[in-house]
């Protein structure tokens, strides 16, 4: 039985996307539409009962929570992305738990005020905070990079640098936010380059 991941690619289930195509797994997209109102059907509460998206069911496990979901399935389907010894998966659960909590809050704010909201409802002073905040975290991860060779975790791509590249996806319209971080800035580009992103994107442009 494929794998069932339910949303739409314009949500946070494109970093499932973007994962399941890294590791070149097959999966049934079952569209799953907030807008829609399908995340409130009680088809879809009887599976995830937060009623949000994505939400994954593989083989009878039912997960949710993209970067949750994101680090089980490197560890279930193995390879480069995954953890080779528990000092790797604990540095790698650090880095996922990190991008959803201490970078993840004023990331979003930041694509909130960029592209999500229309432009005369954005607010240049709320952005402008938000970058700011990002500053601290972005130099713990410009330290970081620079010290594991443009990688967080073992000096290869994993799903540390998956994870945490899906929350700096929300600064891609604010350039500024990344000015003096080089380390951050060249790690960015080469996780957006790599052709498992490119495939996501594409599927978001669909729609």
């Amino acid at each position: 039985m494929p794998l069932k991941i339910y949303g739409i690619p314009r949500t946070r289930t494109a970093r499932t996307l973007w994962m399941a195509h890294e590791l070149g797994i097959p999966y049934e997209l079952v569209r799953t539409a907030p807008p829609d109102g399908d995340t409130r059907k009680p088809a879809f509460l009887a599976i995830n009962p937060n009623g949000q998206v994505p939400t994954i069911d593989d083989d009878g496990l039912v997960l949710w929570e993209s970067l949750a979901i994101n680090l089980y399935l490197a560890k279930r389907h193995g390879g480069p992305l995954a953890p080779r010894d528990l000092r790797e998966d604990a540095q790698m659960t650090m880095w996922t738990v990190w991008a959803g909590t201490t970078f993840e809050p004023d990331a979003h704010e930041v694509v909130v005020h960029t592209i999500n909201l229309p432009p005369e409802k954005r607010d240049a002073t709320k952005l402008a905070s938000s970058i700011e905040k990002l500053q601290a975290p972005l130099r713990a991860l410009e330290t970081s990079l620079s010290a594991g060779g443009g990688h967080l975790v073992g000096n290869r791509f994993t799903v540390a640098d998956l994870n945490v590249a899906c929350v700096a996806f929300y600064l891609r319209a604010a350039p500024q936010a990344l000015a003096g971080f080089p380390a951050v800035a060249a790690w960015y580009r080469a996780a957006t380059d790599r052709a498992a992103f490119k495939t996501m994107i594409a599927l978001r442009e669909k729609g």
